[in-house]
């Protein structure tokens, strides 16, 4: 019958002192607040980092010829895909794939001459694995793969003192091993991180096979494949059909990005550890003043007959109950920290700094439902097996001395 009543004494016992589990539901609470938000913030910015490098031009995986990227010239580079490889691109997992020249250059204005990266791209399908085409914030993005025109990056036209509709002069070594230059009217300037503005140069692939006398031959090829899950099956499907070509996934290529998506587990772990323990040292605190402000109460409960067992389920239902309300309040303040941000946070003044480590200038805060479960209940055991210390200490107080306990 004793046990029955555990419940409401419990909840009775936390409310004879509000200011101490007032105070104690605030701890719980901002602590579980700051551990989602971290965690939301945190996986919102890896996955920044990840489309942002994914969707510049890296793509889920790259496709390149053997030794390209230990020496990326127009010496090596690879025939235009076909039978087990176009069959392979050409089918699930595979959602778009787009093929590319893309060798070193020289490019002169009127002013100055710059080194950059001549890409040599089809503009449909580069479209389906980048999103540079869709950030034209000037003149056009290329109309096809034999536009003879050029597309450039803000940064790079502010360096090299032109303008839209100027010409400039691109030279880069032809496959024959000569000089090749030919001159292109600036069409469009796109604008995305600073690193990209000032290194990437766009042609039509056709113009730039024509150029550098590579035929049909191509330097690279980017694919994107349905989810992340379907990315190794995929690599291996293309290296099985194409054993001769160099098959890498986009962690080979944007190893800042990947390391943070592999870290930022263990960053919340480490974030949540330290929360934790802020946390328990007040949740002790308030159960360990709890117990020893109640001596005389557990003493005259014991010699009426109660268990000291049920003495440790009682103060351990309380602190479950505390805990779990603090849990509840942190949760509802995290829910309403996101939700104003659901159409993106534009990161403002420190987007200069999110591109520096290879984030974007908007991040898109989301809820994980995983998250929202698996987190509160971490913090709520681990809390509850915390206060078990207060809690065993009044269950085997000393009846007698406990009475006369002033």
């Amino acid at each position: 019958m004793m046990g029955t009543l555990l419940l409401p004494l419990a909840w009775r016992s936390l409310w004879r002192n509000r200011r101490r589990t007032l105070i104690a539901l605030v701890i719980v609470a901002v602590g579980m607040w700051s551990i989602l938000a971290f965690t939301i913030m945190l996986k919102a910015w890896t996955l920044s980092a990840r489309d942002t490098a994914l969707r510049l031009l890296t793509g889920e995986g790259q496709i390149h010829a053997t030794g390209y990227l230990d020496d990326p010239g127009i010496d090596r580079r690879m025939p235009a895909p076909a039978g087990a490889l176009r069959a392979a691109l050409d089918r699930s997992p595979v959602t778009g794939w787009a093929p590319r020249l893309r060798v070193p250059a020289i490019i002169q204005s009127e002013y100055r001459t710059l080194g950059v990266t001549l890409l040599g791209v089809d503009p449909p399908r580069e479209r389906r694995v980048s999103d540079i085409p869709s950030d034209t914030r000037a003149g056009r993005y290329l109309l096809g793969k034999d536009d003879p025109a050029i597309v450039l990056g803000r940064d790079l036209v502010t360096r090299l003192k032109t303008r839209l509709g100027k010409r400039v002069i691109v030279m880069s070594q032809a496959a024959d091993g000569h000089l090749a230059e030919q001159s292109f009217t600036i069409a469009g300037v796109f604008a995305d991180n600073q690193g990209a503005e000032d290194q990437y140069a766009f042609t039509g692939l056709g113009t730039a096979q024509s150029m550098l006398g590579a035929g049909a031959d191509l330097s690279e090829i980017a694919l994107d494949v349905t989810d992340g899950r379907a990315l190794a099956p995929a690599i291996a499907s293309l290296k099985h059909a194409a054993p001769g070509l160099d098959i890498e996934p986009w962690s080979q290529f944007a190893p800042l990005a990947y390391a943070m998506d592999q870290l930022s587990g263990a960053y919340t772990a480490i974030w949540l550890t330290i929360m934790f323990v802020l946390m328990a040292i007040g949740i002790v605190n308030a159960q360990l003043m709890a117990v020893f402000e109640r001596t005389r109460e557990f003493g005259l409960l014991q010699a009426l007959g109660m268990r000291p067992r049920l003495i440790l389920a009682q103060v351990a239902i309380e602190s479950a109950i505390l805990i779990g309300i603090g849990i509840a309040l942190g949760m509802v303040l995290a829910v309403v920290t996101v939700l104003p941000f659901r159409g993106g946070l534009d990161l403002g003044v420190l987007a200069a700094g999110s591109e520096r480590f290879g984030g974007g200038e908007v991040l898109h805060p989301r809820l994980d439902p995983d998250d929202m479960w698996r987190l509160p209940l971490i913090v709520w055991l681990l809390g509850v097996g915390t206060a078990l210390w207060p809690a065993r200490r009044a269950a085997h107080a000393d009846p007698v001395e406990a009475m006369s306990h002033v």
